[in-house]
C-alpha cells in the first residue's frame, strides 16, 4: 500500500478467525489505521487481496458487507444534533426496512447497546453535546448494535477515562470470547496485553511481531516497534507493561 513514493504497508499479511481479539499495535505512523481501513474494505490494496470467509471483500455489495462487519474509525464525529438513541440506531441501517420508521422490535437492541456502553442516561441527549469520551462510547454502541460478526475499531480506548477504557477492553474481549472476530488498534500496551489474545505489531509499514499475546508482547519486540525499553510483568489477565526512553549516548 503506497501513498505517492512512500510505502505505508509493505508485505503485510494477517489471517484472523472467529474468537480472535487481535490488538494492532505500533508507533504513530506505523500503518495501523491504513491496515484497518484495508481490512474493512474501505481501501483497496495496491497488491494482494482481502478476503472475508473466502470471498473477496471488494466483491461484496456495500449492504452485504455492512451486515457482516462493523468499522469504527479513529476520532469519529457527529455533525447533527440527533439524539444518542438515533445515532446508535444508525448502526442498524443495513437491516432496516426500505420504508417506514424504526421497527419497535429494534428497541431492545438499541437499549442493550446503550447499556453496554454506559449511555442509558444519555439516551435522549443530542449527540453534539456529548463529551469526547461519551461520543466515542456512543460510536462504539452504534458499531455493536447490529451484532456484526467482524468488528474493526481504530483506537476505541483513546480519550476514555480509566473506568470506560477498562469497560471497553473487557467488552471487546467478551465479544471475541463469544465467537466474534475483533481487530482493534490500541496504544495502551497494558490493556492490549491484558485483554487481547493476539498481538499484531507494525513498524514503519512492516510486520514487527504477530502471535499469541504472551509470546509476542516482549521487551525485545516493544523495543523494536517503539524504540523504548520495556518491562512486561504479570500473568495472563493481569499483564502490566512499563517502559522508559533508552539512555542517551553522551555527546
Amino acid at each position: 500500500m503506497r501513498r505517492g513514493r512512500r510505502a505505508i504497508l509493505d508485505d503485510v499479511s494477517l489471517h484472523a478467525e472467529s474468537g480472535d481479539f487481535v490488538a494492532v499495535i505500533g508507533a504513530n505512523g506505523a500503518g495501523k489505521s491504513t491496515l484497518l481501513s484495508v481490512l474493512a474494505g474501505l481501501l483497496k490494496p495496491d497488491s494482494g487481496a482481502v478476503e472475508l470467509d473466502g470471498l473477496s471483500i471488494h466483491a461484496l455489495s456495500g449492504m452485504k458487507l455492512a451486515r457482516r462487519r462493523a468499522y469504527l474509525p479513529q476520532n469519529p464525529r457527529c455533525e447533527w444534533p440527533i439524539s444518542v438513541e438515533r445515532l446508535v440506531a444508525l448502526g442498524l441501517t443495513p437491516t432496516l426496512p426500505a420504508f417506514g420508521g424504526l421497527p419497535a422490535s429494534f428497541g431492545p437492541k438499541i437499549t442493550q447497546a446503550l447499556q453496554a456502553c454506559d449511555l442509558l442516561d444519555h439516551r435522549e441527549q443530542p449527540a453534539t453535546t456529548l463529551s469526547g469520551g461519551e461520543l466515542a462510547r456512543a460510536m462504539l454502541a452504534r458499531a455493536l448494535v447490529a451484532d456484526p460478526h467482524v468488528l474493526i475499531v481504530d483506537e476505541p480506548i483513546a480519550g476514555l477515562d480509566p473506568k470506560h477504557a477498562l469497560d471497553t477492553a473487557r467488552r471487546l474481549q467478551s465479544l471475541a470470547q463469544g465467537g466474534k472476530l475483533v481487530i482493534a488498534s490500541i496504544h495502551d500496551l497494558t490493556l492490549a496485553g491484558r485483554y487481547a489474545n493476539r498481538i499484531f505489531a507494525l513498524s514503519n509499514g512492516h510486520v514487527q511481531g504477530d502471535g499469541a499475546t504472551q509470546e509476542t508482547l516482549t521487551p525485545a519486540m516493544i523495543r523494536s516497534a517503539f524504540e523504548v525499553e520495556a518491562c512486561v510483568s504479570g500473568t495472563p489477565g493481569s499483564v502490566y507493561v512499563d517502559y522508559v526512553l533508552p539512555a542517551r549516548e553522551p555527546p
